[in-house]
């Protein structure tokens, strides 16, 4: 379109999705013929390069929607639509969006998808119906003391999670056991007092998914996690591996959740466990937003759709079916670490060296596979800069890189694949920064990378 007919607006991003911001910007240009506003704190000199406008404003800012209103409110007509795309500004953007005329999910209920305490509430003033759901709601309780921590361990003597009420990608979140230091566990969470703490007894149920999509098409994808004191995300697959039993309990909490959090038409990504007989599911966490790790990346591979721009065309008003073609193959994001603790940074890595594409290929070789039937999709550091990382991650920032492939070989089995390409990655990277053993850059895979029987809740740290 040769001139722009009004504006698209977004409210905040999470500073890792700025290639998605920059593609959701793109689609708005070209295909509905808009100009782009973007709202966020400290924003920077790359916003102003794939955005029109950009607007210094902090949604979490208790005046952000005063402010923003003032600011946009006398050029409400120039904006045709908007989206909210990060947790700080589920709610507070929800209603500037409301104010200004936009179509938008409930701004209500919006809170819940943020504060996990808001959400364990509303879970609770539902719980009756919940059950008769067979939705477990976990027992919680908000920790300001050293005292309410000890109070809350000594009601859980088999032990509970902990974590910050208003943060994502895993920080600050820790499971402490039976016998476990509560003087450590509570110094870990610290930092987050002053915004909330949560403590939530343990689920009783292993396996994890995440109920994704987009207004009334849903997808699945199963995740991977560590075990231990620090259940971070390894990697995610899909499409997840699971039965019609299985499927249709995630799918009924998933839809539960979404209409506890006001869900309609927008975005989502619900986390959930399912008991290992498909009877009982429970939810960890509630997200109004694209799903992180590249999640709908992952769906446009195996669906051929673009979640992205069916987004911007939803705000617009625009609707699409609700059926999903069938999957023309898996694939999968990696969470790709470090062998033991160590000081890190992109430049210690040898020029020239490969050494995600050198792990993929061994992996490939390792599974029988032609080099073609695993692909490399996308790869990346998590950081240019110089970190110190822990070999067992503690969150997901704990990560030297983040890597995706897609695996077309029919009857190969992706949660295998990532078991191996993860302990292999290990390998390729000491190879590639000078730390490679003298078994050689390249060894057998542990016999604990390729059990029997494939287990998605043991796909870890084979090579710990």
């Amino acid at each position: 379109m040769s001139r722009s007919t009004g504006r698209f607006l977004i409210i905040d991003y999470n500073l890792s999705r700025i290639d998605d911001v920059r593609h959701m910007s793109a689609y708005a240009r070209t295909h509905h013929g808009t100009e782009v506003t973007l709202i966020r704190a400290d924003p920077s000199a790359s916003d102003a390069e794939i955005c029109d406008e950009v607007i210094d404003l902090d949604p979490l800012s208790p005046d952000f929607v005063e402010r923003a209103e003032r600011l946009l409110g006398p050029r409400r007509e120039e904006f045709r639509a908007g989206v909210v795309f990060s947790d700080n500004a589920v709610q507070s953007g929800a209603v500037l969006l409301d104010r200004l005329g936009l179509r938008i999910d409930s701004p209500e209920l919006a809170g819940g998808a943020f504060c996990k305490h808001e959400y364990r509430l509303s879970e609770a003033a539902h719980r009756k119906l919940l059950a008769a759901q067979r939705l477990l709601v976990p027992d919680f309780a908000t920790v300001d003391s050293r005292e309410d921590f000890a109070d809350f361990a000594r009601s859980h003597p088999h032990g509970f999670v902990v974590k910050p009420t208003k943060e994502g990608n895993n920080r600050g979140v820790a499971v402490v056991g039976p016998g476990d230091s509560l003087d450590t566990a509570f110094a870990e969470v610290g930092p987050y007092l002053e915004n909330g703490v949560i403590c939530e007894e343990l689920l009783p149920y292993r396996r994890e998914y995440s109920f994704d999509g987009l207004g009334r098409v849903s997808f699945i994808t199963e995740k991977v996690s560590a075990t231990g004191r620090y259940p971070v995300e390894v990697a995610q697959i899909l499409p997840a591996r699971l039965n019609h039993a299985e499927r249709t309990a995630v799918e009924r909490a998933g839809w539960q959740v979404n209409w506890l959090v006001g869900q309609c038409d927008g975005p989502f990504h619900n986390e959930i466990r399912l008991s290992d007989d498909a009877a009982g599911t429970a939810v960890v966490e509630p997200n109004r937003r694209p799903a992180g790790m590249k999640i709908w990346s992952l769906a446009r591979w195996v669906y051929g759709i673009d979640f992205y721009h069916r987004w911007v065309d939803a705000a617009f008003g625009l609707t699409t079916g609700t059926a999903l073609p069938e999957p023309r193959c898996s694939a999968a994001t990696v969470m790709l670490g470090v062998r033991t603790d160590r000081s890190f940074a992109p430049v210690d890595v040898a020029p020239g060296a490969r050494p995600f594409e050198d792990a993929v290929a061994a992996t490939a070789a390792a599974h029988g596979l032609l080099p073609h039937e695993l692909a490399v999709k996308e790869f990346a550091w998590l950081s240019p800069e110089r970190r110190e990382l822990h070999a067992t991650a503690r969150d997901n920032a704990d990560f030297a890189a983040q890597g995706c492939v897609v695996l077309s070989a029919a009857g190969a089995d992706m949660g295998e694949v990532v078991r191996t390409l993860r302990a292999l990655w290990l390998e390729a990277l000491d190879g590639a920064t000078g730390r490679t053993s003298g078994a050689g850059a390249f060894g057998p895979v542990p016999a604990a990378v390729a059990p029997a029987t494939p287990d998605p809740t043991t796909m870890m740290e084979a090579a710990r």
